[in-house]
């Protein structure tokens, strides 16, 4: 594509992604920093904890469990050894199918991630959803939805 093809981002385009941008990369760290330092969790160990929390029997398939931690299989595996080392979570091949994997939540992971809870959600309210009028909630939360859906067309919100 030349340069004469290139739709170019207009000044107030651009300022918008400039802001989108620094928010993909600042929110993560300042969600790892407080977890990392209330609970000894990164924001990635949360969320794998917390997805298997919310699952029937407080279990899930990797490949589910990776899809709903937004990262990839390979990453999941590597975060997953490193819960199983702490007591957190363990693995095992389903009994349905030799070729599926399983995550499962231990009790002791169970209460790492109840102790958590509390500090994250505050992070969470503080850093987003108070900064946030209900109405620009609700926008954000459609703006996040259409963009998803042009990065993750299978994914269902």
């Amino acid at each position: 594509m030349g340069d004469d093809e290139v739709r170019w981002l207009e000044p107030a385009e651009l300022q918008t992604w400039m802001t989108l941008a620094a928010l993909m990369f600042k929110l993560p760290g300042a969600l790892d920093v407080q977890l990392q330092r209330d609970s000894g969790l990164t924001h990635f160990e949360y969320l794998v904890l917390a997805g298997l929390s919310e699952s029937p029997d407080r279990a899930r398939p990797m490949s589910e469990l990776a899809g709903f931690a937004n990262g990839s299989l390979s990453r999941l595996s590597h975060v997953v050894k490193r819960l199983e080392q702490r007591g957190f979570v363990r693995r095992c091949t389903s009994s349905e199918d030799g070729r599926i994997t399983v995550a499962y939540l231990t009790d002791e992971g169970w209460e790492q991630l109840v102790a958590a809870a509390p500090g994250h959600v505050a992070a969470v309210r503080r850093l987003v959803i108070d900064a946030l009028t209900p109405e620009q909630l609700a926008q954000l939360k459609a703006i996040g939805e259409q963009i998803l859906q042009k990065v993750d067309p299978g994914r269902s919100c």
